[in-house]
């Protein structure tokens, strides 16, 4: 299976004829060098899951003997290689060889543009149609694209985090924490634990963290995934557990208690966070699919909250042109435009725990503080693209009568007056999914119910 979408392209590896594949990888990076005319280099990164360097190697030696000069980034988290399209002088681009949370029998293509953001619906298609033309230009000997090692890149990221005016490294040291790691031998598993220490946490207990890409669990951080670090977190007695996917753009927080903290809750604690250091009337961006606790933060600090359809590159767009100061989307990725303009689980860290020193308690009892949702999540099987539409328009005769409001920008979002639900076709599975937030479970459930009935 290939699926290409906003969120770049993924399939299936070694499974059918259909998915990714050495031919379709070259195809790719060959019309991405000629998308970006042969301006500059290419920053190009993989997240380290099995067969993921095979593929890196591959798409660098496409991209040379297409002319373009390469930064060879290697095994790197995805927001590292987008930080290097919006900084560094000279790169035009990048390539990350990862399927973000999908299984290990998946991989994938991301593509970064000069700006660091990801490339938005006109640009897929350009790059789609050059794709599907076949284009075959290559350089000449002499023109080949040389290769720029790019080591520093990894400890410049770390830098711009731990410079943030929003990160309180002073505060993390004093309250000596002590936090268990779950990088899932991915992208995260070196630069991680280094930025931890970094920011004075008094112990880093690892866990899934050689860098193998040998997935020890299904790798999406979603509470169902982590059972692992769950019973880690309770073993080592520690204030809080942490989960990254495996190119490290999202992150989940374990409470000490071993209960998930909801993933939901880590874009709430960020905005928190930074809001408190801002005046008021500044802008948050947040998808469609995001808990309602957002708005209630930025009530308190007299922000206002603008929603997108789902996709970062939708997010980060709009933070863009609204000069947002902070972003992301409830499934843990957070976006801080003073670093960079992308999903980033170093950003999240980072704000969580000098959210947590500032709060001066456990991340459990930092739970019960903030606005209480029950958010529920659910998926239907498709078979057919056509599904989708038939299935929007039952929602949209079950629901439109009792909404307050409905939004048809991505999907189809019901907004009533103490709860909202939200029915997309995803950007990388064939599912409709189902999102449903309300004050108390029995509600929420009751939507998720009426949905599929």
């Amino acid at each position: 299976m290939l699926i290409r979408s906003i969120s770049g392209l993924r399939g299936t590896v070694g499974i059918d004829n259909d998915g990714l594949s050495a031919e379709v990888v070259s195809r790719y990076a060959l019309a991405f060098a000629e998308l970006l005319g042969n301006r500059g280099a290419v920053a190009l990164g993989y997240d380290g899951r099995v067969g993921g360097r095979v593929f890196y190697d591959l798409a660098l030696a496409v991209l040379r003997t297409s002319g373009c000069d390469v930064l060879a980034l290697g095994m790197v988290p995805t927001p590292t290689v987008q930080m290097a399209a919006e900084h560094i002088e000279g790169v035009v681009g990048g390539i990350v060889i990862t399927a973000s949370h999908n299984p290990g029998e998946w991989n994938g293509m991301k593509f970064i543009a000069s700006t660091g953001l990801f490339l938005d619906a006109e640009e897929n298609q350009k790059l789609w149609s050059i794709v599907d033309c076949d284009v075959r230009n290559t350089a000449a000997q002499q023109s080949f694209g040389s290769i720029r090692e790019g080591e520093s890149t990894v400890r410049a990221h770390i830098d711009a985090v731990l410079s943030n005016k929003y990160v309180d490294r002073a505060s993390i040291a004093k309250r000596k924490f002590r936090v268990v790691l779950d990088a899932v031998n991915a992208s995260g598993s070196r630069v991680h634990p280094e930025l931890l220490r970094a920011l004075g946490v008094a112990e880093v207990i690892e866990i899934a963290c050689d860098g193998s890409g040998i997935f020890p669990h299904r790798p999406e951080p979603i509470p169902a995934n982590l059972t692992s670090l769950s019973k880690a977190v309770l073993e080592h007695k520690a204030d809080m557990g942490i989960a990254v996917d495996p190119d490290a753009d999202r992150l989940v927080l374990m409470m000490e208690n071993g209960e998930p903290f909801i993933e939901e809750n880590t874009i709430v604690l960020a905005c928190e966070q930074v809001l408190k250091h801002e005046k008021p009337g500044a802008t948050v961006v947040v998808n469609l699919s995001t808990t309602r606790a957002v708005d209630d933060v930025a009530k308190r600090y007299s922000a206002k909250v603008i929603r997108t359809p789902v996709g970062e590159i939708n997010v980060s767009k709009r933070m863009k042109e609204l000069g947002a100061v902070i972003g992301g989307e409830g499934s843990g990725g957070v976006i801080l435009p003073s670093v960079h303009l992308g999903r980033d689980s170093l950003v999240g860290v980072a704000l969580a725990l000098s959210a947590l020193a500032s709060f001066n308690g456990s991340i459990s009892e930092k739970k019960k503080s903030m606005p209480q949702y029950t958010i529920l999540k659910s998926r239907i099987d498709l078979t057919s693209i056509a599904q989708v539409g038939e299935l929007l328009a039952r929602l949209e005769k079950i629901f439109s009568n009792e909404a307050k409001s409905i939004n048809r920008e991505d999907g189809i979002r019901f907004d009533f007056e103490r709860y909202w639900l939200h029915a997309r076709a995803s950007n990388t599975e064939p599912i409709i999914r189902l999102i449903a937030e309300a004050p108390t479970p029995e509600e929420a459930q009751l939507l998720i119910d009426r949905a599929f009935n």
